[in-house]
């Protein structure tokens, strides 16, 4: 047993690392690693070993998964897109269970107990998938928060259902169909009010700095999630994959402390338990039972992907002003994960030892509709959304390193301007601050993946290193140009310290941010007490003056140039910048000094804004 779940993790994170640098789904090479080592080839790992086990492991899993899902979700996105999110999560899996049973029942031909078990089961869309995906693909905001919220919500809806079904299946004197459909509401709506009073008690304990020591926060909210799954699940049972897709939602929104952090640890661990599971899952399912579904079972899968998700598209999108072009793709895209998985090997075990033949062929069909739904969509998802021109827009907007006085002051000035901003630190008040100040800001170590992913630095067209420290500057921007090939960088080189050289850093392609060394953290204390201001000026050049002005000819010991706007565009300064007639030029003046900069606004052709 113990062998079997060390090599399961092993390769898991070995594959979903290749699918990394192959930049394929990694659910997809998990299948086929699962089938190589299961018992049917390599026979390396052995899961009849962890059957006793395996469902609570599922169960921890789905738990830790649904949170980190819910996490993700911001309510003022979901708001935009509620009503069509609503009919997805309502009659879309009301379409997707009857049409999945009515294709399980008439091309398969099996009776209606494990067709209505299917058609419940393939539900399910699962965040496990999508969100990976949609990462990779670039959808336009609208679709990504669509297709990512549904893979979430729809996950503890579709399987509380399934289960509800099994029960009617299981003990059919016992539960009528009414009955489960009351039930299957019920364990809903108890999750839901059990996830928000879970999500808020954690955000309570976790808001003050004094209660859990500073360390252990991560450690706790995992500990907190795993039990309340299973509280919610003793109070209401099977209501725990409600609550802690809820209560991750309450803590996404509400815990901006708990947030940062939180997130990283939540990822890592969300990779780690796919990837033991999807290794160990697949591996128990035999080869013999997926060649016994034969043609019908591939037609099954095809009807679902080309039939019934359309279907179910455009009924739930009737009366909406939605363009063709994503009502195509949403109809395209619904592929299955780890949490059908995990139920229908749990279905599978159940009928089995209840005596009810076709347990394994169920799990079977389950898996095969994973396996191609996965490679198929996941694999074309790219070229549809090429083809039907739905990825946002990219190439704009800047990734700073630093959230500091100065950097902040940057931000907003290129926010004021209508371009997007994403600051990223890993100091705690500075991100705070620049919350306060309305800026987008992600708490991390800007050289994990994960938070650049967060940032969304592959849709910059720069990034800029902007702290005190030009090393960490330096790598900042070369690992962006590395990674994620950002055609700009550009960073701030120290005054004081004057490690890195002007020349050196222009060699390499970097641009000096405001032209010049400028000591940052003097510049920071001086916006922090308020003796230096942020103000615009615009270059009109009289008779007197020069049609044009080198940025080295700014005195650096008054005032510092932050953004030049030239026909609406706002660019950083840097040491390329030469100010042309009619450029609109934000500053940073020294208070003690802005007589000397007003006396060289003057004498160089530079006046207020129209409006000032």
């Amino acid at each position: 047993m113990a062998l079997t779940i060390s090599l399961a993790l092993l390769f898991g994170i070995i594959i979903h690392s290749l699918s990394q640098h192959l930049r394929i789904p990694s659910i997809v090479l998990l299948l086929g690693a699962g089938a190589l080592l299961g018992p049917d080839l390599l026979g390396w790992i052995k899961p009849e070993s962890v059957n006793f086990i395996l469902p609570a492991m599922i169960s921890y899993a789905v738990a830790v998964i649904l949170f980190e899902g819910g996490m993700n979700l911001e309510l003022k996105r979901l708001r935009r897109e509620s009503t069509v999110l609503r009919r997805l999560v309502t009659y879309g899996a009301f379409i997707t269970a009857v049409g999945g049973t009515l294709a399980a029942r008439i091309l398969m031909g099996w009776d209606w107990n494990i067709s209505v078990l299917f058609g419940t089961l393939v539900i399910v869309t699962g965040p496990t998938v999508i969100t990976p995906l949609l990462r990779r693909i670039k959808l336009n905001q609208n679709l990504h928060t669509l297709l990512e919220a549904e893979g979430v919500l729809i996950d503890p809806i579709g399987a509380i259902i399934a289960i509800g079904a099994l029960e009617v299946v299981l003990h059919p004197s016992e539960h009528s169909f009414l009955y489960s459909i009351i039930d299957g509401f019920l364990r809903i709506g108890a999750g839901t009010l059990l996830g928000i009073a879970g999500g808020l008690v954690i955000v309570v304990i976790l808001r003050p700095k004094n209660i859990i020591p500073e360390g252990l926060e991560n450690v706790f909210t995992l500990a907190a999630v795993l039990a309340l799954f299973q509280l919610s699940d003793r109070i209401i049972p099977e209501s725990g994959i409600a609550a802690v897709t809820i209560a991750g939602l309450v803590v996404g929104n509400f815990g901006r402390r708990v947030l940062r952090d939180l997130r990283e640890f939540k990822e890592q661990l969300t990779v780690l338990l796919i990837a033991m599971l999807f290794i160990l899952l697949a591996a128990d399912v035999r080869f013999e039972k997926i060649s016994l579904l034969g043609w019908p079972g591939v037609i099954t899968v095809i009807f679902l992907m080309i039939i019934v998700r359309p279907v179910g598209i455009l009924i739930c999108t009737l009366g909406l002003k939605m363009k063709i072009r994503d009502l195509v793709f949403l109809s395209w895209l619904a592929p299955r994960g780890i949490v059908a998985a995990a139920i229908a090997s749990f279905f599978a075990v159940a009928l089995n030892k209840a005596g009810i033949p076709g347990g394994d062929l169920l799990r079977a069909l389950v898996f095969l509709v994973i396996a191609v739904t996965v490679t198929v969509q996941g694999l074309s998802a790219g070229m549809m959304a090429r083809l039907l021109k739905i990825r946002r827009e990219t190439g704009r907007g800047f990734a700073i390193l630093g959230a500091n006085e100065v950097a902040r002051v940057l931000a907003l000035e290129i926010k004021n301007h209508d371009e997007r901003a994403v600051l990223m630190d890993s100091n705690a008040v500075a991100c705070n601050l620049a919350e306060e100040d309305g800026l987008k800001v992600i708490f991390g170590n800007a050289m994990d993946e994960r938070v650049l992913l967060r940032a969304r630095i592959e849709d910059m067209a720069a990034c800029i290193g902007l702290t005190p420290n030009e090393e960490l500057n330096l790598l900042f921007v070369n690992r962006a140009r590395e990674q994620f090939k950002l055609p700009k960088r550009m960073i701030s080189i120290s005054e004081s310290k004057g490690h890195t050289s002007i020349e050196a850093v222009t060699e390499d392609g970097i641009s000096v941010l405001f032209g010049s060394p400028y000591d940052i953290d003097l510049w920071a204390v001086r916006l922090r007490r308020k003796i230096a201001l942020v103000e615009r000026w615009s270059f009109e050049p009289n008779d007197e003056s020069r049609d044009a002005i080198p940025v080295t000819e700014i005195p650096s010991q008054s005032m510092l140039p932050l953004l030049l706007l030239r026909k609406e565009n706002p660019v950083p300064v840097d040491n390329k910048t030469e100010f042309q007639p009619g450029d609109l030029v934000s500053f940073i003046v020294f208070g003690e000094l802005r007589e000397d900069a007003l006396e060289w606004f003057r004498q160089n052709g530079w006046i207020p804004p129209p409006g000032k």
